[in-house]
């Protein structure tokens, strides 16, 4: 992609707007001409000395500021892409009924441009009927929509709702902006355009997929980890907070999917859409996802599963005082879940199973998820690397799809919500 377009980068007012600094600082390193529109809300969340200098350009913000020269027509006129983040509920709302009552509302009117939005709200406004259909009339109208993650919100709050990392926005942006390049070059439906766009999209992990794509089917989803009680106080367990399994859960729903999400010991909570079924332990586990995949399309299984459980579980608690200093546990194996669901599956129906490995060596990981594949019979295996740091309870992830075979379909990277969008567009 070369550099020196025009870019507008449009900011409303939501606590993310200080993000927006850093997707202003990449297009202007890449040598784009950089025109901020701020809301008079996105500048009380950060200062026009702030965008000016950074953008190294003035900061827009009166509709009436220009008249002159048509200010408020002329810089959506002269713009290659547009780029609005953070995008509050609000703001979304103005864009699919089209309103013009401020500047950034006139230029996005004025442009032909790419429209590339990246909302940032708390988690009810992003689940409300109202945002969901704003957004499917973008969506239906080729605005790229970016997100939003899934993680730590405004206070204490935390889920559906936190604006994307610029990376990720600025990534999609760029793969909007081939893409408008091939079409008006008469090349979209060309091999070479297909291969580009193709590109494009692996460049734009974060761009979620579309509304509605996935309506009619039912997709059973695990997530989070199970839990082995070894007396009434203390159990075995893993560090899974079920963040990619909800995440796959919020991404089915806004794709219109019917959803029922088996749910380990969430540390996260669970889109409001879902049939949700708690579980705690492996045995649990198994048998709520044998019952709800009878009449599924789609079974995931997400969860992480405890491989041992306990021989005895004791009724009362442990006590080191009767136990001295050492204590002898005795484990038996748990049942495979994902192997028995796709012994299991219909014709038809297609089952994705998660490998979490340690190896650092992505050769060796690679082995190893193509030999979990095979072994365990699923259509496709998710394999992704895990550690002290990574992987377990972070924001983002990085992952391999093998199919059946083994054979690398997918390789994505990004926020959960990112990354679940991509998984689920095997399903189209």
């Amino acid at each position: 992609m070369s550099s020196g377009r025009t870019i507008v980068v449009g900011i409303t007012g939501g606590i993310a707007a200080y993000k927006a600094v850093n997707i202003v600082r990449a297009f202007v390193l890449r040598g784009d001409s950089v025109h901020v529109v701020a809301t008079t809300a996105a500048l009380r969340f950060v200062g026009k000395p702030t965008l000016e200098a950074i953008s190294r350009n003035p900061v827009h913000t009166d509709l009436y500021e220009g008249v002159a020269e048509v200010r408020h027509v002329a810089i959506g006129q002269s713009a290659d892409l547009i780029v609005v983040a953070p995008a509050t509920a609000h703001t979304i709302a103005k864009l699919a009924c089209g309103l013009a009552d401020d500047l950034l509302g006139n230029t996005i009117l004025a442009s032909t441009a790419p429209l590339v939005i990246a909302p940032a709200m708390h988690t009810e406004m992003w689940n409300n009927a109202a945002t969901r259909a704003n957004v499917q009339t973008l969506r239906e109208r080729g605005v790229v929509v970016v997100g939003p993650g899934t993680g730590r919100l405004t206070g204490a709050d935390s889920g559906a709702g936190r604006m994307e990392e610029p990376d990720t926005i600025v990534a999609a942006a760029l793969a909007a902006l081939a893409a408008s390049d091939l079409a008006a070059s008469d090349l979209a439906a060309s091999d070479l355009a297909a291969s580009d766009l193709a590109a494009s999209d692996t460049a734009a992990a974060g761009v979620a997929g579309n509304l509605g794509d996935l309506r009619g089917k039912r997709i059973v989803i695990s997530a989070g980890g199970t839990r082995e009680p070894l007396d009434p106080v203390r159990f075995l367990g893993n560090r899974s907070s079920g963040k990619q399994g909800v995440a796959l859960a919020e991404a089915a729903v806004a794709r219109g999917a019917s959803v029922v999400l088996v749910a380990a010991n969430l540390e996260v909570p669970a889109p409001e859409q879902v049939d949700l079924r708690p579980v705690g332990t492996a045995a649990e586990l198994d048998r709520a996802m044998s019952i709800a995949a009878v009449d599924a399309d789609v079974v995931i299984m997400a969860a992480a599963v405890a491989d041992y459980r306990p021989a005895e579980v004791r009724p009362e608690k442990i006590k080191k005082d009767d136990t001295g200093d050492t204590l002898m546990l005795t484990l038996v194996r748990n049942p495979d879940i994902l192997a028995g669901l796709a012994a299991a599956k219909k014709p038809g129906q297609v089952v994705i199973g998660f490998a979490a490995e340690t190896e650092s060596d992505p050769d060796r990981l690679l082995t190893l998820g193509r030999e979990k594949v095979a072994r365990k019979g699923c259509d496709y295996l998710v394999l992704n690397r895990v550690g002290w740091t990574e992987g377990f309870a972070s924001e983002r992830n990085e992952v391999r799809v093998l199919d059946g075979r083994g054979d690398i379909v997918i390789e994505a990277s990004g926020s959960k919500l990112s990354v679940a969008e991509r998984i689920l567009d095997l399903l189209r």
